[in-house]
């Protein structure tokens, strides 16, 4: 028997959640964060309001980047107030933006959802730190003005294509409209973009990253039946290593003595093979150890002739990379070059 009241799961239903930021001029946090609001499961079909009012934003159900408060418990995600010091933590000492807020409280969420994995999934927190890492954090500190360099470096060139400068252009010119209706819809399109870009990034991370992060765990584990040191990584097909291979390294602490000097993959063709020196550190262009002096510059035959391996191809005259048409070839290579 009907009593004329509605159940509450539909009135609940009836009344859609409303997100709140500020309007006028936008930036790429505040679109990012509205953009990743609603891929959550509590803002997936919430509307927008764009307001400085307090009012308007008293009826909001959780507002960003405005507001002068950041609560978690009433969903209040500001950073502009006087004493907020917020980072994300995990090593990063950013200060945080709306996105990083937001990302900070929704982010495994969000990658989860997207992802359609559990929230207990391991990857769920590779990904969210690597997003972080790579995505977020410069948006971050973009916006609060945090300057990349510890000293006031001048560089030689500007870059502005970056996505918080690519957001900041959507805003209209000065001599543009800028009534309400023409900013609200170019905000959607900045949220849209700089959205879009962080969904590229994590299907990228998620299908391409990881997998060859597996490869790299595969190989540190096999390392020692291919060199009894575990000096040398073979990986039977090509993959991304670097990063990988020095953040494991830390993880897994391996002691120095033990730490890969060579690294043996098949080229992107897979028809030679290539040996390549590990550095020192990610970024670095100086080896942990340079393939052989002697060898550096020189090619084919000569190489052959002077390594006494069948089948090179080159040593780069840097000494980090070389090449030789078989992974036995490599092998041998690197063999000969750590005793050297």
């Amino acid at each position: 028997m009907s009593t004329g009241q509605e159940h509450p799961a539909k009135k609940q239903k009836l009344e859609a959640k409303a997100i709140g930021t500020h309007n006028g001029t936008f930036h790429c946090d505040e679109a990012l964060a509205v953009f990743l609001l609603r891929k959550t499961n509590a803002y997936a079909d919430a509307g927008l309001k764009r307001s400085r009012d307090p009012a308007i934003l008293d009826t909001c159900d959780i507002v960003v980047d405005v507001g002068g408060v950041y609560d978690e418990k009433i969903q209040r995600f500001d950073h502009h107030q006087r004493g907020f010091t917020e980072v994300f933590g995990h090593g990063f000492d950013t200060k945080l933006s709306s996105a990083g807020l937001v990302y900070k409280h929704f982010g495994k969420e969000i990658i989860a959802n997207t992802l359609q994995l559990p929230l207990q999934d391991p990857k769920i927190e590779t990904l969210w730190l690597k997003l972080y890492r790579e995505y977020i954090e410069a948006i971050d500190a973009i916006d609060n003005g945090i300057n990349q360099y510890p000293t006031e470096l001048k560089p030689k060139y500007r870059i502005r294509t970056d996505i918080s400068a690519r957001v900041g252009y959507l805003n209209p010119a000065w001599n543009q409209s800028t009534d309400s209706a023409t900013v609200d819809a170019k905000f959607l399109q900045a949220s849209a973009l700089v959205g879009n870009e962080f969904l590229d990034r994590l299907g990228y991370y998620a299908d391409a990253w990881l997998p060859a992060r597996d490869l790299v765990v595969a190989a540190l584990e096999k390392r020692k039946q291919v060199e009894q040191n575990g000096r040398i990584i073979l990986f039977e097909q090509f993959a991304p290593w670097k990063e990988h291979l020095f953040e494991l390294e830390e993880a897994l602490q391996v002691p120095d003595a033990e730490k890969p000097i060579y690294v043996l993959y098949p080229d992107e063709t897979g028809g030679n093979w290539r040996i390549q020196a590990v550095p020192v550190a990610p970024e670095s262009f100086e080896s942990r150890k340079a393939l052989p002096e002697q060898w550096r510059g020189v090619r084919d035959d000569d190489l052959s002739k002077l390594s006494g391996v069948e089948g090179c191809i080159f040593v780069h005259a840097s000494g980090f990379i070389g090449g030789n048409k078989t992974k036995e070839g490599v092998l041998r290579l690197a063999n000969l070059a750590l005793d050297m």
